[in-house]
């Protein structure tokens, strides 16, 4: 059973890898220029490195040249750990703090949260995590107070997929293994009988092997490239983890860092390509993004949204 339902998603993701020559030389394709904008990082001496412009962005991300400036940490369970960065950008995103979480699938369980109040109204948040949580963060996005698109629980569908061509789907399978799905993917996936859990989201900004989509890599492509606002997004790294980002304003101290100032989807795309991610989906950012997670001392670390949400992605050790 293990065999065959790795073989089926495989089969499934296949489908949203780009055809041969797109995109995969690491140059920006032709088309309006992106808003002018550009990162830097904040290395272990103190000095600020640049690593990304808008004017030279790739539409590939085949390296991780940010995995260095980041020191990983523990968490409290094997298999999980977390660190920060800090990145500074263009107007409001000029200084930000980047909490990073990588987790290896293998020793974990995962399962989905849905909680509303009796009113109906979303009612998740990072202080209704079960206690033995190792991981939990709000997941996908929302329309009211239910969560929009695709979800699938313990493999039984609870909700149909939502129609986007920007949209992805975090899925695991039967033999616990997760992946990020292109939407052109879920069709084969709902029919394959094999998958154990599924939310959807969007947009995707990186799919394929490390590409950026292409809405992303150029303006008037239908997406708001302009757009900023406090970040979290999920990604599949190439040795198969779980990478997850969720950025906060760090200007003057945790005081405003809810405030949702932050990243372009195309800045937060080449995060999630600098730190080694091969496809990423963002979730519901702004005052709905929060993440808790347990510490090496036990100790539980939180950073709390504004706004309570409808669904939650948890991660247990297994």
């Amino acid at each position: 059973m293990r065999a065959a339902a790795t073989t089926v998603v495989a089969a499934a993701l296949a489908l949203g890898t780009p055809a041969p020559g797109t995109a995969r030389d690491g140059a920006r394709d032709a088309g309006d220029p992106l808003p002018p904008s550009a990162l830097r990082v904040q290395e272990a001496d103190g000095e600020w490195r640049a690593w990304w412009s808008s004017e030279r962005a790739p539409s590939r991300w085949s390296a991780a040249p940010l995995d260095g400036a980041v020191r990983w940490e523990p968490g409290g369970a094997p298999g999980l750990e977390w660190g920060t960065i800090r990145v500074a950008g263009t107007g409001e995103a000029w200084r930000l703090r980047v909490i990073l979480v990588r987790l290896d699938p293998a020793r974990f369980h995962f399962d989905l949260a849905q909680r509303a109040a009796r009113d109906g109204r979303a009612a998740w948040t990072v202080d209704s995590a079960p206690a033995e949580a190792a991981l939990a963060l709000n997941a996908g996005q929302f329309a009211y107070a239910a969560p929009w698109g695709w979800i699938v629980r313990d493999g039984r569908e609870l909700q149909p997929p939502g129609h986007g061509p920007l949209s992805a789907a975090f899925v695991v399978d039967t033999a616990g293994r997760p992946s990020i799905a292109p939407a052109e993917s879920i069709a084969v996936l709902r029919a394959s009988g094999t998958v154990r859990l599924a939310f959807q989201s969007y947009p995707a900004v990186l799919l394929g092997d490390g590409d950026v989509v292409a809405p992303l890599r150029a303006a008037g492509r239908g997406v708001d490239v302009a757009h900023r606002d406090a970040r979290l997004a999920i990604g599949e790294l190439r040795d198969g983890r779980i990478l997850i980002a969720l950025t906060r304003f760090d200007a003057v101290g945790e005081a405003l860092e809810t405030l949702p100032f932050g990243l372009t989807a195309p800045e937060t795309a080449a995060l999630m390509g600098a730190l080694g991610a091969r496809r990423a989906v963002l979730l519901d950012g702004g005052i709905s993004a929060q993440l808790t997670l347990r510490g090496a001392d036990g100790q539980r670390k939180s950073w709390r949204g504004i706004r309570r949400v409808p669904l939650a992605l948890v991660a247990r050790p297994r």
